[in-house]
């Protein structure tokens, strides 16, 4: 039992250093916005994406966007959309484009009413049966996410996105894998359903 314990804590800790890329530097909001100005071409100016396969980055977690950035930059995750954007920023630009989004208020979409039944169960229930915890655990019931704790905000995100994410997640090669040392993420996406993602995801983007 103790050598488990240790095991922990030790996984924890390494967690926890390896998601600390840049969150020594502050962000600044106002010098953000202008730094953000590509950024906006997709994301829109404000954060608010129109299009579903851009994520929405208004209102989302000061910590988790610049680790998203890092990750991004350093090549620990894909998006092939955003190649070479990131290559001339500096920890700090990273922070400042982070705190602009961070501070603005994010928009609501709708869930699918045919959907809604079974997103609710899954991201508030889970599926006991399958080993899977509720979405409320980490992304709070309304979605807010745990900015303190760099879990995402994803109330109102566009299904599409938080779909292909959980897809991503699900993929044993070529997949999403920056979800810290204890792959949260990739061992609860894997026991989802193509059904269970569809409902999860409307769910959410209706979310507020």
């Amino acid at each position: 039992m103790n050598k488990l314990i240790v095991s922990l804590l030790l996984t924890l800790g390494i967690t926890g250093i390896a998601n600390a890329a840049g969150e020594n530097v502050k962000g600044d909001a106002a010098a953000g916005q202008a730094k953000a100005a590509v950024c906006g071409a997709c994301h829109g100016p404000d954060g608010n994406s129109m299009a579903p396969n851009f994520p929405k980055l208004a209102g989302q977690g000061e910590k988790y966007l610049t680790k998203q950035l890092h990750d991004i930059k350093s090549g620990k995750r894909t998006v092939l959309e955003m190649t070479g954007l990131l290559t001339n920023l500096s920890d700090q630009d990273m922070a400042d484009i982070s705190a602009y989004f961070a501070s603005q208020k994010g928009s609501v979409g709708a869930a699918d009413p045919k959907l809604v039944a079974r997103g609710e169960a899954l991201f508030r229930g889970g599926n006991l049966e399958k080993g899977l915890p509720a979405c409320t655990g980490c992304h709070s019931p309304n979605g807010a996410g745990n900015a303190a704790a760099g879990f995402p905000h994803m109330g109102g995100q566009h299904a599409a996105y938080i779909a292909k994410q959980l897809t991503d997640f699900r993929k044993e090669e070529g997949g999403r894998t920056n979800d810290g040392d204890l792959k949260t993420m990739q061992t609860i996406a894997k026991k989802l359903s193509d059904e269970d993602i569809a409902a999860v995801s409307s769910y959410i983007q209706g979310l507020h």
